[in-house]
This record gives C-alpha cells, structure tokens and sequence, in this order.
C-alpha cells in the first residue's frame, strides 16, 4: 500500500516534478559548476573531481563584486523605498476617494504599464544629462518617488477589496484620510504591499538596461548585473569562476523570496494578479 500510494502521488504529481526539476536543473548545473577547476569547467563532466571552494574567494579578488554588491543593494532598497512611499497614496486615492476624471486616470496608469521604456530612453536620458547625473544610479532611482504604473495598479486592485466599512469607521472616530490610511488600510494591505515591494526588489536586483544606460561609463556605479556581464567577457574561459560570482549574484534574491514567499504569493493571489 505505501509503494503503491508513493506511485499514485508520483503519477499526480508529475507535472509538478517535471517542472520543478526544470526549474532546479539549471541552478544545480550552475552550483556544481562553480565548485570545479578550471579544467574540468571546460569539459562535459557534470560532478566535480575536485570541491574547489576557493572559486568563492578568487572572484573577490578578480573583480570588485563588494562595490557592486553595494551599488546594486542601493539601487534596490531606495528604489523599492520610493516606489512604496509614492505609489501608495496614489492607489489609495483611485480606489477611494470618488473624483471627475478618476477612470481616466486609471486609464493613463494602465496605459504607461504598455509603454516601453525604450521609447522614452533618449529624452529622459538627455534631460538628466542636464541636471549632471548621467554615470550615476540617481537616474534609475529619482523617477521612483513619482510612482510606478505596475505598482499602483496592483495596490489599487487590492485597496478596492477592503470593505469600506472599516475607514468609515475610522472616520467616525475622528480619523483623517491620512491616519485611516496609515492606521487602518495599510496594516490589512501587508500582503499587497510586500508583493508590490518584492516585485520591485527583484526588478531592480536584475536590472541590466538601466544600469548600462546610465552608469555603464562609470566603474564605480555599475551593479552586479553589469559588473558579471563585464566579468563573463574577460574570464569567459573560467566558466567556474564565472558560475561561482552568477551564484553568488542570486543568492540575496533567492533567499529572500524563500523566506518572504508566504506573504507574497498571498498577496499576488489577493490582487487577482495571474
């Protein structure tokens, strides 16, 4: 019976498996990779002869990757702060407040969700390169407190769920807009919000375009994603070493989405997000 219900919850299961074996099998390939010498990188063997965790260390040394681990975390973490601290207020006013023009205004947020930035690449590049940023990140960084359209479409979709019963009550008790927000909406909109923030988060950690538009002349701003894409042309024969920074690149993002993943699956199922 155990061998038997074991094959039944395999033949259901196998769908599942199949996907989550595509899924590991590249991230598997690249951690054994990482770990081998340099010759063997360059041959089919698939298990390492040799455990060489000194990959780990050599990279460091090879290649400025704390700057860029730096350069990409400051990126990531203000951005995200910025798209958070703007986009809020916004979805909250479309999903609440009752004003002539608010459908229109929806509409204009979907409609910049289906603009490609690379439409708008050379005047907004050309605008900043008056105010001197270009070589920075403040480019990438700076639009992020004027909002982002994925961001507040997907928090408006899960204001407008909350019943309205609990800011009317807020209200009653002498709440402001303001301080039912905070005190009220927000804390029932964790999930939406750590979903909205992950989104970012994960955007920004492997962004390549921006970066390379904007700081790609300056060593000193580039983030991991442009630093490995440097680092794999000059040691594109140390596939290990090579594999070893990739590794280290997907670490953060990995770990946390493993230990954030609860809140956020939750909350992309709760803003009807497929």
């Amino acid at each position: 019976m155990t061998r038997r219900s074991t094959l039944l919850w395999v033949a259901r299961h196998a769908l599942a498996i199949a996907l989550a074996l595509m899924f590991l099998g590249p991230l598997v390939f690249i951690a054994l990779t990482a770990v081998m010498s340099d010759r063997q990188a360059l041959t089919s063997d698939l298990w390492p002869h040799t455990w060489n965790w000194g990959n780990f260390a050599e990279i460091f040394e090879k290649a400025p990757l704390l700057l860029w681990i730096r350069n990409t975390l400051l990126y990531s973490v203000l951005a995200t702060a910025f798209t958070l601290v703007s986009s809020i207020p916004v979805a909250y006013a479309l999903a609440r407040f009752r004003f002539r023009g608010r459908r229109l205004a929806f509409l204009l947020v979907i409609t910049m969700m289906m603009l490609p930035p690379q439409v708008v690449a050379v005047p907004i590049y050309l605008i900043w390169a008056r105010f001197h940023l270009t070589g920075t990140l403040w480019p990438l960084i700076l639009p992020m407190l004027l909002g982002d359209a994925f961001s507040i479409f997907l928090l408006r979709q899960f204001l407008v769920t909350i019943p309205r019963d609990y800011s009317d009550a807020a209200k009653v008790d002498g709440c402001g807009e303001f301080r039912t927000l905070v005190r009220v909406i927000l804390p029932m909109a964790r999930p939406a919000i750590a979903a909205v923030a992950l989104f970012q988060f994960f955007y920004c950690w492997n962004d390549y375009y921006g970066p390379l538009l904007y700081a790609g002349t300056d060593l000193d701003n580039w983030t991991l994603s442009l630093g490995l894409a440097a680092f794999r042309s000059v040691h594109r024969v140390q596939w290990n070493l090579t594999m070893a920074a990739t590794l280290l690149a997907m670490a953060p993002v990995i770990i946390v989405f493993f230990f954030a993943q609860k809140v956020f699956i939750e909350g992309v199922k709760l803003t009807g997000v497929k």
